[in-house]
């Protein structure tokens, strides 16, 4: 599977709920950042930490960068628009982000994002 494929997937499986399938591409010392928390490094340490923000998030993609290291690690950056609903259920929609990752041996080793839902629950 390509580094961009691995993301790819990994991240269907995250929108769909499968942490299972998604907890398989991650490597025994995966790390992810999202705007204003800590580092996590489960599926189910960013669901609890999303619970009150947001019932639903899914992802819109713009384009998806890969830049391949000579010793078969990788760089992926996708970039896009957020879209899910609110805890009260009022939708949100076109909501920028960018999610870095870093993958090493075929498995996701870093996850960085950063997005806009900030600037929306701020208002």
């Amino acid at each position: 599977m390509t580094p961009e494929n691995t993301v790819r997937t990994f991240l269907a499986a995250m929108e769909n709920r499968d942490f299972a399938a998604a907890e398989g591409f991650l490597a025994a010392e995966f790390e992810m950042e999202f705007p204003g928390s800590e580092k996590m490094h489960t599926p189910n340490e960013l669901i609890e930490w999303s619970k009150p923000r947001y019932r639903s998030v899914g992802k819109h993609y713009e384009r998806t960068d890969v830049a391949d290291a000579p010793d078969g690690s990788a760089v992926i950056y996708c970039f896009g628009t957020l879209h899910g609903s609110w805890n009260d259920g009022t939708s949100f929609s076109d909501t920028r982000f960018i999610d870095r990752f870093t993958i090493v041996g075929g498995k996701i080793t870093n996850q960085k994002v950063w997005n806009d839902i900030g600037e929306l629950t701020s208002r």
